[in-house]
């Protein structure tokens, strides 16, 4: 399972041979089942996450019950609730898995101690986090500028992968629309 991380970490984060051990050293390997948790509301988030395979999302449920997804998360992506992760605090969501996933965890510690002692992964990971914030930034924009329908065609666009691995109505929870509303967007799309 490493090797997949450590081909990621060579050829994004150009990391030497020296350094990907000392990535490998406090790599933990974890295996996952569908609709198992990785993260529950309310628990610390305690791990940095690297999918290796699978899909995984996150989420959290309002007080009326409903899901809110909030991401979803492929091979080569990182996921972990960034606010509890940095703060200590509790989770306001729950990160699980879509389909079977095999992932890699670094604990917060060890982590930061990557962030200081290789300067190439400091760097690789503000990159990261970066591109995070605008791509959050960009969903906040679609959501408040866009119709349902670009906003559906703008998510097929940018995540064609995805698209065709979750249900319909976790994408229609992540575009903040009903499932019948994107089924009729759907249609009309297919239709074009």
């Amino acid at each position: 399972m490493f090797e997949a991380f450590e081909k990621y970490l060579t050829e994004k984060a150009d990391l030497d041979a020296g350094e990907i051990n000392a990535v490998r050293a406090v790599s933990i390997e974890k295996k996952l089942r569908k609709s198992q948790y990785l993260l529950q509301e309310g628990d610390v988030c305690h791990y940095s996450c690297f999918i290796v395979r699978g899909c995984l999302r996150m989420y959290t449920v309002g007080d009326d019950g409903i899901e809110h997804i909030l991401r979803f998360a492929v091979e080569n992506w990182w996921i972990s609730d960034r606010e509890s992760f940095n703060n200590g605090s509790p989770s306001r969501c729950n990160i699980d898995a879509l389909e079977n996933c095999e992932v890699i965890l670094i604990e917060k510690h060890d982590f930061i101690h990557l962030l200081t002692a290789i300067p190439k992964f400091r760097t690789f990971v503000d990159r990261l986090l970066a591109r995070s914030f605008d791509a959050v930034q960009n969903r906040i924009m679609d959501s408040i500028t866009h119709s349902t329908e670009e906003r559906y065609q703008n998510f097929v666009t940018r995540f064609p992968g995805i698209f065709s691995r979750v249900p319909l109505r976790m994408i229609a929870s992540y575009l903040g629309v009903s499932r019948e509303t994107l089924s009729r967007v759907r249609t009309q799309f297919v239709q074009k």
